[in-house]
């Protein structure tokens, strides 16, 4: 599997590219505002992108998609309920075919209503749920404290500790970890109620 980490746009957006093999299909995961170094990469590369993932319907994480689906041909894909312009809407438990790739949805509300984790070769790309050492805010309108409760301690922690984990944001003290490392080090991840985790995060 061929992977590139690309740090773009203001808000130090992590944008992925992957690809079944350096030269073969693949998927662009949140293309953020500045998109053209990962159309460089795909062109050196001569990658034919499939689908352009989106985490969640928050603009920086779908700034680019408009660029890259224009230069690809690339369907945009993001959960079914999303205010966006998607080609193909998905849902829990879809499974994406991209060359040699499997790619699994997992349904992760909290920080917005339609985020989801994108699960493949032992790799799971997180958005905004889960950054290194911390989650996605959840005093937005369109957020819900409770869901992130559900979507962290019922759903993220259950994943393989060896998941390597890609978050939407450098926002962390390296840019990326793993599932393990974060359940031993992200605070937010914590064993608490549901009561606590509501409490802490007014707090």
């Amino acid at each position: 599997m061929f992977l590139a980490q690309h740090r773009i746009g203001p808000y130090q957006n992590f944008t992925y590219l992957v690809a079944d093999h350096e030269d073969g299909e693949g998927v662009v995961i949140d293309p953020s505002f500045g998109v053209d170094p990962v159309l460089a990469e795909v062109d050196a590369r001569k990658i034919r992108v499939r689908y352009i993932l989106i985490t969640h319907s928050h603009p920086d994480h779908y700034a680019g998609a408009k660029d890259v689906r224009e230069r690809t041909g690339a369907r945009l894909v993001a959960y079914r309920t999303a205010p966006l312009d998607q080609d193909l809407p998905v849902d829990e438990g879809d499974t994406l075919r991209v060359g040699g790739l499997s790619v699994q949805v997992l349904f992760t509300p909290g920080h917005t209503r339609d985020s989801v984790l994108y699960l493949f070769d032992g790799h799971v790309a997180t958005g905004d749920t889960l950054f290194v050492g911390e989650c996605g805010r959840t005093d937005l309108p369109e957020s819900d404290p409770a869901a992130m409760y559900d979507s962290l301690l019922h759903r993220v922690v259950k994943l393989d500790d060896a998941l390597v984990v890609l978050p939407g944001h450098d926002y962390g003290s390296t840019p990326t970890s793993t599932i393990g490392r974060e359940k031993r080090e992200n605070y937010t991840l914590r064993p608490r109620t549901r009561d606590e985790f509501l409490r802490f995060l007014r707090e």
